[in-house]
């Protein structure tokens, strides 16, 4: 019974969703002109789960590069009207689009010269005939059972206001690197860090030049504690590196002659390198599928910024 129950809500709320899609005209567009013109932010408001849901609108709206704080309808009339500006725009969500509370700010709006947007369940009620546009976000029926609850109706006004805010993100060209500097704690931000907010650089950089001796590289290596160290060129360009690894491979090879040897007969030559740029996660993937532990980080003209270790990566959750 509660598996039938299940899926008989969702789906009503995708038969919702599709409808309301079909359903998105012109004034959809209107609504992106009239919240990308605001020059101030977007105050959200709605009662009840309507509120919620102008809540969490909101917040997308902020996290996706457009200004906006919600506002409750009834504290408004109790003095947080005082939150409003001109320059400023709102957005209601108000379902049967006669909520009482909302309909008391219309007056205040006007004075603020302040444009509504709308989203509403009744295009032809007092709200959506004083918004500048309204959108039409009226579903057949409820997923409640009892047809009572909000259930379809929140699910729609929801995903309209995602909309909004997407369509609002792409008109504002907003990036990868303006949704990080919104979100720069927890996992959302992790997965947007840049190699060069990680790497090892200035004296934690391991260097030593082509002419360094082996016995002076083992202790830039082990002074740095990265299990490897770059291979300068005197104008401080990349030459190559030398890794754990490498030096294994060398006294096996070599045995003890490796201690009389430079860094520059050692190295490696043309070793993996990326930019400042680059995303956290796209040097872990290619540090797995390489199958190396250490990236350099060098600039244009092959300068070398920084090295990342896959330790930095770790336990970043940045998959």
């Amino acid at each position: 019974m509660s598996l039938e129950t299940a899926r008989r809500v969702l789906e009503i709320e995708a038969r919702a969703l599709q409808e309301v899609k079909v359903r998105l005209d012109a004034s959809f567009a209107k609504a992106v002109d009239v919240l990308f013109a605001c020059k101030g932010r977007v105050a959200v408001t709605g009662m009840g789960k309507s509120g919620l849901i102008g809540r969490k609108i909101s917040a997308t709206l902020s996290s996706t590069g457009t200004p906006s704080f919600f506002l409750h309808p009834a504290e408004a009339l109790h003095g947080d009207l005082g939150m409003l500006a001109r320059g400023d725009a709102m957005l209601a969500v108000s379902y049967g689009g006669e909520t009482e509370e909302i309909i008391r700010l219309l007056e205040a709006l006007k004075r603020l010269e302040m444009p509504l947007v709308t989203l509403t369940g009744k295009v032809a009620s007092t709200l959506g005939e004083a918004s500048e546009v309204a959108l039409d976000v009226s579903v057949r029926e409820e997923a409640c059972s009892l047809n009572l609850a909000p259930t379809a109706s929140t699910t729609v006004a929801m995903a309209v206001g995602d909309a909004l805010a997407v369509a609002l993100l792409e008109r504002r060209g907003f990036r990868h690197d303006d949704f990080a500097a919104l979100h720069p704690a927890g996992r959302l931000g992790k997965k947007l860090l840049r190699v060069e907010h990680l790497m090892h650089a200035g004296d934690a950089l391991p260097r030593v030049s082509e002419g360094t001796s082996m016995p002076e590289t083992f202790h830039e290596m082990s002074k740095k504690g990265l299990g490897m160290t770059t291979v300068l060129h005197a104008d401080g360009r990349l030459a190559g590196i030398i890794t754990d690894g490498d030096l294994r491979r060398l006294m096996e090879k070599h045995r003890g002659a490796t201690l009389e040897m430079t860094a520059g007969a050692c190295m490696t030559r043309s070793p993996q390198t990326i930019g400042p740029q680059v995303l956290a996660s796209e040097a872990l993937n290619l540090m797995e599928k390489r199958k190396i532990t250490s990236i350099v980080v060098v600039d244009e003209a092959g300068g070398v910024l920084g090295v990342v270790h896959l330790h930095d990566l770790w336990g970043l959750e940045l998959i």
